[in-house]
């Protein structure tokens, strides 16, 4: 029966990877190419997990215990950190963050449960991870990050290599979350370290994707972020992230696999799919909409989707971010809609 695509973008807020993996394979089955482990746990708030990386890194102090950001609304505690008195940028060390030792554990799962005939056979392990930009921007103040950057950077892409050296990269997909980078570019969130938001956020990302051997998917989540099931911007439409995808295309030495475009609920109007008119990539990158919300369900989500018909053709279908923060009782519903709005085609 043909269908259209379903992309996880990464968090589920379910008990653990095993009921995850078990979740997406009784109700969306081969809808989705690929399955993350729903970023369970500690993990469950995006990358706030990290902050005990700094936290208990003696050569950080803290800056601000309980910083307010504009435009965030949930009630988490924000504390942010600056080199301590006396440590120079050269002096930090970063030996990980934690992501490939989830990553390692939770693919022995996936690979059970698929020898055991529960996860589909073609389905790929999905690892979404942090670009370095978004492992500081959230927790060091805007005077130390130039000064570690490179250090977060050799961290991340540490990560990237512990990762595809334990999971077999014929069965791995690896998706970087681009959310302060968007959102700066706007003109929201934090501001960035560096002026030119766009050119230099593109060379960094690119720097990410390249890291990604050949044989593994790599993909783009790009976000407005959703502290408090709001983004931290409303993005006006979509030509922002129509920018990002052309220069992402064009700039990585390795082709792109998918690249995943948030849509507000209320967004079913023509003005805001309008700049998918310019979108130019690669006929191998998939496109995923991030289209369905679970308030108005099958029938609002379809009436976004014949909005951005209009303008594209071919894409899959997402929720705009993940959905880890959700009550857990909602989200056997959440996967059905999924499941009926892919098979609606």
């Amino acid at each position: 029966m043909s269908h259209r695509d379903v992309l996880f973008t990464g968090s589920i807020g379910l008990e653990n990877e095993e009921e995850v993996f078990r979740s997406l394979s009784n109700t969306i089955g081969e809808r989705a190419k690929r399955y993350p482990d729903g970023e369970t746990g500690e993990r469950h708030y995006w990358v706030r997990w990290l902050d005990k990386v700094y936290k208990t890194n003696q050569q950080f102090q803290i800056s601000d215990p309980d910083k307010k950001l504009a435009g965030y609304r949930d009630t988490q505690t924000r504390i942010f950190y600056s080199l301590a008195d006396g440590v120079r940028g050269r002096d930090i060390k970063i030996d990980r963050f934690g992501y490939a030792k989830h990553a390692i554990a939770s693919y022995k799962t996936f690979k059970t449960l698929k020898n055991a005939g529960v996860v589909p056979i073609s389905t790929r392990f999905q690892v979404s991870l942090p670009t370095s930009v978004a492992a500081m921007t959230g927790f060091i103040d805007i005077t130390s990050r130039a000064k570690i950057e490179t250090t977060v950077e050799n961290a991340i892409k540490g990560e990237v290599e512990d990762i595809t050296s334990r999971i077999p990269v014929e069965e791995l997909s690896i998706q970087w979350d681009i959310c302060f980078e968007v959102v700066a570019h706007d003109g929201g969130g934090l501001p960035l370290h560096y002026e030119d938001i766009f050119s230099d956020s593109i060379d960094r990302i690119c720097r990410h994707l390249d890291w990604v051997p050949k044989d593994a998917e790599v993909g783009i989540h790009l976000c407005y972020g959703d502290p408090g099931h709001q983004h931290i911007l409303e993005p006006e439409n979509l030509e922002t992230c129509v920018s990002f995808a052309n220069a992402l295309s064009d700039g990585t030495s390795r082709s792109l696999n998918w690249i995943h475009m948030p849509v507000p609920r209320e967004r079913n109007d023509q003005d805001y799919f309008k700049p998918l008119r310019h979108l130019n990539l690669d006929p191998k990158t998939e496109l995923f909409l991030g289209l369905i919300h679970y308030t108005d369900g099958v029938k609002g989500t379809q009436k976004r989707v014949q909005t951005a018909e209009k303008f594209v053709s071919k894409f899959g279908v997402a929720t705009e971010c993940g959905f880890g923060r959700r009550p857990r009782e909602t989200i056997p519903t959440l996967l059905e809609i999924h499941a009926k709005v892919a098979d609606s085609y």
